[in-house]
């Protein structure tokens, strides 16, 4: 019981850990299309240049997004295998036990 607390509670660590580092990226995100935005609405050729960088930034970004939804998919499938195997090893089979004659 005590075990399954513990992964429980790692679990979610995991969890907001993971949410914590989406939200941030995607804060930044739209700190960035505010930016290419400006820089479009400007058509000032330094601005629209400089747009270049900020469009990898935002796809790199996007990227690791997934890879951490992606991290956390996984995690929460490796969870819930976990628990499953340890909820089929304390309970009997799907036999019913009979009483002796």
């Amino acid at each position: 019981m005590g075990n399954g607390r513990q992964m429980d509670g790692k679990m979610a660590q995991t969890f907001q850990k993971n949410f914590v580092q989406v939200q941030n990226i995607l804060d930044q995100n739209r700190l960035l299309i505010n930016e290419i935005n400006q820089n479009h609405e400007s058509k000032m050729p330094d601005n629209l240049a400089r747009n270049v960088g900020l469009i990898r930034e935002l796809n790199n970004n996007i990227r690791r997004v997934v890879d951490l939804y992606a991290h956390l998919s996984a995690s929460f499938t490796k969870s819930m295998e976990a628990s499953s195997e340890g909820n089929s090893a304390a309970k009997p089979g799907h036999k019913r036990n009979r009483p002796p004659p």
